[in-house]
């Protein structure tokens, strides 16, 4: 795939797909469904389902596209997974290095793993790195997020499966919020998005609302006070 539904971004690409569980946010993953139904259709890059599997042949992708895209990196996984080599992460990087008409946006929930590689990465201005804080539990991935060299540090708390309060957004870009949807959705509270719009709009940092989500997430919408909300970092575009 590479046009994107997702509200925040126009394309993706996968040249890792496959995860673990690893927070609560991961209970009702999308990707996991996603990768079942494509493995079931016979799609080559998922003849071993939900597996962590590397594909070299995806890698150059990027450099066909020569029109400028914002492109989320791994929408079918996570890219500082465990399993993940480090010179594979590497080899993505440098492709997201060369494609400097591009804007990659890489999201992580292995905060940890990617602090440890940070200073072994090259951060070309293109590059947006983000960790998923869905709630109060995880908030220190936003700490971790600060500690790298990415020009743009955003957060995805998405699926926001809870309330998270007293946390700072300094050295915060850009904040991205969305309600689980699918099957076994769990629901989101409004004053769980009102507390984090208000916090984005006392520090000036742009808030995307991108969904309510539950079972139906085209009946809830994405209306938040009766309006949309799709600010985004203002950064100009590298060629």
């Amino acid at each position: 795939m590479t046009t994107s539904k997702i509200e925040w971004t126009d394309s993706t690409w996968n040249p890792v797909t496959g995860c673990t569980k690893i927070s609560a946010g991961c209970q009702n993953c999308y990707a996991e469904r996603m990768a079942i139904r494509l493995q079931a259709m016979g799609q080559t890059n998922y003849a071993d389902g939900f597996k962590v599997t590397c594909h070299e042949h995806q890698l150059s992708l990027p450099l066909k596209w020569k029109k400028s895209r914002m492109v989320f990196v791994n929408s079918m996984s996570d890219l500082f997974h465990e399993e993940v080599p480090f010179e594979f992460i590497e080899k993505v990087f440098n492709i997201m290095n060369q494609a400097t008409w591009h804007t990659f946006q890489v999201l992580t929930k292995r905060s940890k793993r990617l602090v440890e590689l940070n200073r072994k990465l090259k951060w070309s201005p293109n590059i947006w790195m983000g960790v998923s804080v869905e709630n109060q539990k995880v908030v220190n991935r936003i700490n971790d997020l600060r500690k790298t060299d990415a020009h743009i540090k955003f957060l995805s708390m998405e699926p926001l499966i809870g309330s998270v309060r007293d946390i700072s957004f300094s050295g915060i870009d850009w904040v991205i919020v969305g309600g689980e949807s699918g099957p076994g959705a769990r629901p989101m509270a409004e004053s769980w998005v009102l507390d984090i719009k208000e916090l984005c709009d006392k520090t000036s940092v742009p808030f995307f609302f991108k969904q309510w989500g539950g079972t139906n997430k085209k009946q809830a919408g994405r209306l938040l006070l009766d309006q949309t909300w799709d600010a985004m970092p203002n950064v100009p575009v590298f060629v």
